[in-house]
């Protein structure tokens, strides 16, 4: 006898439940079907998943939870009550970027998760699945059994498929200016002491861990690299690893209590993210990281512009040049009259000085100056863990702010502010509106912000909650007075550029300033492109020619790269804020190679990534925004190699004529590495290059159309 249609629908539902007790899995492909992904729960009530790529194993089952302070965790216990999908197709522009449109395309998967032996408390977990890896968030809606709660621990895992080849650097709360190892995961326990080298401000985690983007290749041709996107008002992620099997575990950065974080309903975690390949160079391009941030909500966006500049900096890194501090005297205040210090002599940042930089910003095409050690407080700014040791508004007796802002002004150059903190971000916060309002005053648009030292309020780190707040209230702020933000020494990025183009650069890595304070391994960048540059631009201070630092007299350091692999960096480490770093005298020595940086371009319609493996080499071509001009960088490793580039991408039926920066054929990184040749052709999109790179090396290449009187005589690849 048939049952009533009431039973009917009990029956369904007493099926549903139990599928849902027994963990049966909610599945989701990827638009392109490549990617497979398979969510259910273990038989305590624990949220799992795994992942596949085109059949193959990526993320095997990994849990997932969060372990709250004086409550009921939220690792268990839970069973599915709701679950829908959708698909989004959708295109936006940046209002700068890598290329001028960005397609944002995945499919989504969101489960109600609910603890019903505790009032039916219920989370979200959200899951997006691109053509290029999965995203997945904690959301913990608005309800009546949760409103405020402590985070003492979320606990995603991502169980990996073997033990694959990494590139890492030590999980540190404090530091990503670690130099990078590449091994197997079995064996970063023994390489993690060597891997800590000592950084100023750092605090290495005691547990084994290593820090995001991290860097995989599989041993049958997968790369993967995983990360977090939108990171806001939440702790950054770290990654506790078992070494023994090969999985890595969130460990979010702690505050000064040692709590992971503080949380009011409704609100969410940020995204971790998982970007998977057997192309290498499909990790470059990937947007996922800033397709999961939110749009900006700025009306105005006319005021941002990617910037060229050069500046009173690399000299405080050649050994006696000059310094940031104007008098010998160590132990100073704010309050104090500077004009009454003794001069050391050799402060770089002074009126006579800066206009020097300015007439060659000027003669050369460059957007701005900065001007660092302008202000008062260097003299005793590092070490102390001293809470007032800058006002952000007072120069120094030798700089004067008028006459300086005035001269810059009619050269048609901006002046870039330098806001060093010296970690005291309490101070920074007191201070900020003023220091921005005596910006607008003079008319500096833009301000390079630093954090080096131990961050103020003491026992709060660079990476924790505290300071992802602070970092982003000084983009919000800084957008108020249409004022665009640089910043060294923050959180790693994660794609918030996409909500503050305002933030237009940060450092948070390893960068150029290195390498005159124990250098940089040639693959250091090829590592970078995978790496740190996966969540943002990077500030990486490029264009050193005078690479021997020796030369000065008392420096014995070695930028570890040829002057063409300099060149390169212009294409391969992106940033709409490039600084040409070397001292002007050193581009006065090779006009012909500095043409190349002052025709780069800093801002794209579109890019191509012709050739990659990280670690070892990067090759990348792309179009400059809004005109009819390409550019080309290829760098690599230790090793010389033949690049390819493949010419493609040239809009076809058309001539062009490309300038092509080459290594000299006896060029080297450590013993020739200023010998470069300067080449002209004709190229089409059917053309292809294949030219030497020599050890440390690389390849520059600027394309521009020319009549058939300019193209006359050249040879056509």
């Amino acid at each position: 006898m048939p049952l009533p249609t009431y039973q009917i629908k009990f029956l369904f539902v007493a099926i549903l439940c139990i599928y849902c007790q027994l963990g049966f899995s909610q599945e989701l492909t990827s638009p392109d079907g490549n990617f497979e992904l398979k969510v259910s729960l273990t038989t305590n009530g624990t949220p799992q998943y795994q992942l596949s790529y085109k059949g193959k194993k990526v993320i095997e089952p990994s849990l997932l939870g969060l372990q709250l302070k004086n409550a009921p965790s939220m690792r268990e216990g839970f069973t599915i009550e709701e679950t829908s999908t959708s698909v989004v197709d959708e295109t936006w522009n940046p209002v700068w970027g890598k290329q001028k449109t960005v397609r944002n395309h995945y499919k989504e998967l969101v489960m109600k998760l609910v603890q019903s032996d505790l009032d039916s408390r219920y989370i979200r977990l959200r899951f997006r699945l691109f053509n290029d890896g999965l995203a997945f968030r904690y959301e913990f809606p608005k309800q009546p059994k949760l409103n405020y709660f402590v985070i003492e621990e979320e606990y995603s895992e991502f169980a990996l498929a073997g033990d694959h080849k990494i590139f890492w650097i030590p999980g540190d709360y404090d530091t990503h200016e670690y130099a990078y190892t590449t091994s197997k995961i079995s064996e970063i326990p023994e390489k993690m002491e060597e891997a800590t080298i000592y950084i100023n401000a750092q605090t290495p985690i005691e547990s084994l861990a290593v820090q995001t983007p991290s860097m995989m290749k599989t041993e049958d041709g997968l790369y993967i690299n995983i990360h977090e996107a939108a990171l806001q008002n939440y702790a950054a992620m770290e990654l506790n690893v078992d070494a023994k099997n090969q999985v890595l575990r969130s460990h979010l950065v702690p505050d000064a209590v040692g709590n992971k974080g503080y949380m009011q309903t409704n609100t969410h975690s940020p995204w971790r993210t998982i970007i998977v390949s057997d192309d290498a160079r499909a990790i470059l391009a990937s947007h996922m990281i800033i397709n999961l941030n939110e749009p900006t909500d700025y009306e105005d966006t006319s005021w941002i512009k990617p910037t060229k500049y050069i500046g009173v900096w690399w000299e405080y890194f050649v050994e006696g040049k000059s310094t940031w501090a104007y008098g010998k005297e160590t132990n100073v205040k704010l309050e104090d009259d500077f004009s009454q210090l003794t001069p050391n002599g050799r402060h770089g940042a002074t009126t006579t000085h800066v206009k020097e930089y300015v007439d060659f910003a000027a003669e050369h095409g460059f957007d701005a100056v900065l001007v660092e050690g302008w202000n008062i407080g260097w003299e005793d700014w590092i070490g102390n863990w001293k809470e007032n040791v800058f006002d952000f508004t007072t120069p120094y007796p030798d700089f004067d702010v008028e006459e300086v802002t005035n001269y810059a002004r009619s050269k048609g150059v901006k002046i870039m502010m330098h806001h060093e903190t010296s970690a005291s971000a309490t101070n920074y916060e007191r201070r900020l509106d003023r220091a921005f309002e005596f910006m607008n005053e003079h008319g500096y648009t833009s301000v390079k912000t630093g954090y080096v030292g131990q961050i103020i309020p003491r026992g709060e780190h660079h990476d924790g909650q505290w300071m992802v707040n602070h970092f982003s209230h000084v983009a919000k702020r800084a957008a108020d007075y249409q004022i665009m933000i640089n910043s060294h020494e923050a959180v790693r990025p994660t794609g918030l550029h996409r909500t503050y183009p305002n933030w237009i650069a940060q450092e948070s890595a390893r960068g150029t300033e290195f390498e005159a304070m124990g250098g940089l391994a040639p693959e250091h960048a090829s590592i970078l492109a995978f790496t740190r540059l996966i969540g943002g631009p990077m500030d990486y201070t490029p264009g050193i020619f005078q690479t021997d630092l020796s030369y000065y007299g008392n420096n014995n350091q070695r930028v570890n790269t040829t002057l063409v692999k300099q060149l390169a960096y212009y294409v391969t480490m992106y940033s709409p804020l490039q600084m040409a770093a070397d001292l002007p005298e050193n581009y006065q020595r090779f006009p012909d190679a500095f043409q190349f940086i002052k025709d780069v371009a800093v801002d794209w319609d579109n890019s191509w990534y012709l050739e990659a493996e990280p670690g070892d080499y990067v090759t990348i071509a792309r179009k400059a925004k809004g005109k009819n001009e390409w550019f080309v960088g290829s760098m690599t490793d230790e090793n010389s190699r033949t690049a390819i580039v493949d010419f493609s991408f040239l809009p076809k039926g058309e001539n062009y004529i490309a300038t092509v920066y080459a290594d000299g054929k006896e060029a080297s990184f450590d013993k020739n590495p200023q010998s470069y040749t300067i080449q002209q052709f004709v190229v089409t999109h059917k053309s292809k290059l294949k030219q030497f790179i020599a050890r440390g090396g690389g390849l520059a290449i600027s394309i521009k159309e020319a009549t058939k009187t300019d193209r006359k005589g050249l040879k056509k690849l």
